[in-house]
């Protein structure tokens, strides 16, 4: 709903006020309605406002609350309303309906724990004048973010990187994640960024800043809790379960003062959350709700047949925009700029202009499908840890049968296909080989590449895996994309499918109702039977806003290999002779990689020591 903006002196100095409103105004587009300042003895926070609940000025920020606490905060807390009247029977009161003031009246009654009675994502920093310290605090998934730097004798931290690049002479870049997401395309897995020097505060964790002697400390307030018993339910009770949840999730992210809309790509999560949204909202709003659809122009990644009928189903307004190769082309310096650090795959544009549509429309609140895969096992790439799970629990027979069942009901699953991600799954070695071998034209690194052991020590268990993907290897940047999308354009982005309660649900069901028969994310289909048409049910694939890479890769490709011949950074990480022999035969995911590269050093300036 915000931007945040944070700057300590660690010579106990007064903030310049010049200096906190110059970075406070980087983030304007995070927050257009309003912004506010607060200056303490040694430290300052700005704020840059979003209006979503309270729209009158007793929502502005910082917001101070008992002569005591004072914060500066950016998220919902869905259930804010529960605990206001848990709180009101505790003799608090309230001169706002904003969920910021229940932060400040929550962490006032249990301390630092109030974050475990939160349902919502957000980052906030609250200064307690008592103790002389900031509470900072991330979600639990990391949906909103937090950066972090510490340079000429500051501490600063700030809702995007950009606001902390301003204190640093030069933008350095971080070679070790930077060969990480080039060789292996993996980004967002560690609490480091693409900048030297700049952290993430990692989901899930606290911050505790004490003012008097400056030192701080990171503490983790929240695991995944797994619920064994729910594991033991049967399909027909792990249905209902889980549909009462993500019902539940859906009506908790509807709570909104401004107009609230939802993305519809045409696929199962994204056509779920928004026709369970659109009977809750018809029934309570004076307009139909509205959905969004990017369209691609190449049929092979177009879903627009199936969003437009799940649109007419659910009497949803449906508005399709789609952005050309052309439009593409003019924006890439925008998205990158948007996006702050490198990214692997193209569709983070179809995002964009999904969130740029959504603005024209006036929705300030999206809801969205991310999370649906991780949680409810709908990736292909679960399947070889399913089937293990099953051979060690159920035997061999059942998991061949399962195997069997899996190619008859999902197309892509041949059995070289579930080879190939069996091998470079439990065998991260191979598939170490295989990724230095397409990328040999880099030059000799210490980088070992971790992270690929972690992936294949987690595919022995089907629930480290999707932890490891929800923390680590997945979710994390996805929700990046999200939050630099959306907030660009002064929007709001709900995910009902990782509410805390839908999610633990959904990991604790047992494996063999989420994906059945060979059906992904099986528990979904089946909770949403009567709610979506058949037809979008039961697709055997999923497509998802995948863009048509082809006719942009062709707009800009003379663009992208003078960039990549030109970088500086690639000069120095990679054999430029022989990559620009081996160039032309790329895939197209590495050409991007290697381009994204080239023009984000470009656009932020960026060195390599």
């Amino acid at each position: 709903m915000c931007g945040i903006t944070g700057i300590i002196n660690k010579n106990n100095n007064p903030v310049d006020k010049l200096l906190t409103e110059k970075i406070n105004n980087l983030i304007s587009h995070r927050g257009p309605d309003d912004e506010g300042f607060y200056h303490g003895n040694n430290f300052a926070f700005g704020h840059r406002r979003l209006s979503i609940l309270d729209l009158s000025q007793d929502g502005h920020q910082p917001m101070h609350y008992q002569d005591r606490y004072t914060i500066t905060y950016n998220g919902e807390v869905y259930n804010y309303i529960e605990l206001k009247n848990e709180l009101e029977k505790e003799g608090y009161s309230f001169h706002s309906n904003t969920d910021t003031e229940v932060i400040l009246a929550a962490y006032d009654k249990w301390g630092e724990s109030c974050v475990n009675k939160f349902n919502g994502m957000w980052s906030f920093a609250l200064f307690d004048s008592k103790k002389n310290n900031i509470f900072c605090s991330r979600d639990r998934f990391g949906i909103k973010p937090f950066y972090y730097t510490e340079v000429a004798n500051k501490f600063i931290f700030g809702s995007e990187i950009k606001q902390l690049l301003e204190f640093h002479p030069n933008n350095i870049v971080n070679k070790s994640i930077l060969i990480d997401y080039l060789v292996t395309r993996f980004e967002d897995y560690n609490n480091d960024t693409f900048f030297e020097g700049v952290k993430r505060l990692p989901q899930s964790h606290n911050l505790i800043y004490d003012l008097n002697n400056h030192s701080y400390e990171i503490k983790r307030y929240y695991q995944i809790s797994f619920n064994d018993d729910i594991e033991k339910y049967t399909l027909d009770e792990s249905v209902k379960k889980y549909k009462a949840e993500l019902e539940r999730a859906v009506k908790y992210r509807l709570r909104s003062d401004v107009k609230v809309g939802t993305c519809l790509s045409g696929g199962l999560d994204s056509s779920s959350v928004a026709s369970i949204a659109a009977k809750k909202y018809n029934q309570e709003s004076k307009e139909k709700f509205t959905a969004i659809h990017v369209k691609s122009s190449q049929g092979s990644t177009d879903e627009s047949y199936y969003a437009d009928i799940v649109a007419k189903n659910a009497n949803i307004n449906l508005v399709f925009t789609e952005p050309t190769a052309i439009d593409v082309k003019n924006s890439i310096n925008e998205v990158i700029f948007t996006q702050e650090e490198p990214f692997a795959y193209m569709d983070v544009f179809m995002q964009y202009f999904v969130m740029k549509k959504a603005r024209e429309e006036g929705c300030t609140v999206m809801l969205d499908g991310q999370g649906g895969d991780e949680t409810l096992l709908g990736y292909g790439k679960y399947y070889p840890s399913m089937y293990y799970s099953i051979f060690k629990k159920e035997g061999l027979l059942l998991a061949f049968k399962s195997i069997f069942n899996s190619r008859k009901n999902n197309s892509k699953m041949k059995i070289s296909w579930i080879l190939k991600y069996t091998f470079g799954s439990f065998f991260p070695n191979i598939r170490k080989k295989y990724l230095k071998f397409k990328t040999s034209f880099m030059k000799k690194n210490n980088n070992t590449f971790s992270i690929l052991n972690k992936i294949g020590n987690s595919y022995f268990n089907i629930r480290d895996l999707q932890t490891l993907e929800i923390y680590s290897t997945n979710l994390p940047l996805l929700l990046r994309y999200e939050d630099k999308n959306s907030m660009r354009h002064s929007i709001e982005t709900r995910l009902p499918f990782i509410d805390y309660k839908t999610l633990e649900t959904a990991l604790s069901i047992n494996s063999k109702h989420k994906v059945h028969d060979g059906w992904s994310k099986f528990i979904l289909r089946q909770s949403v039977i009567g709610v979506i048409p058949q037809e979008a049910i039961w697709r055997k694939n999923k497509l998802g806003f995948n863009p048509p890479e082809s006719s942009w890769f062709n707009e800009i490709s003379n663009d992208m290999e003078t960039a990549v011949r030109n970088s500086s950074i690639l000069s120095e990480i990679c054999n430029m002779k022989k990559l620009m022999s081996k160039y032309s035969k790329m895939n197209n995911h590495l050409k991007w990689r290697l381009y994204n590269i080239a023009m984000w050093e470009k656009i932020y300036d960026v060195k390599i020591s």
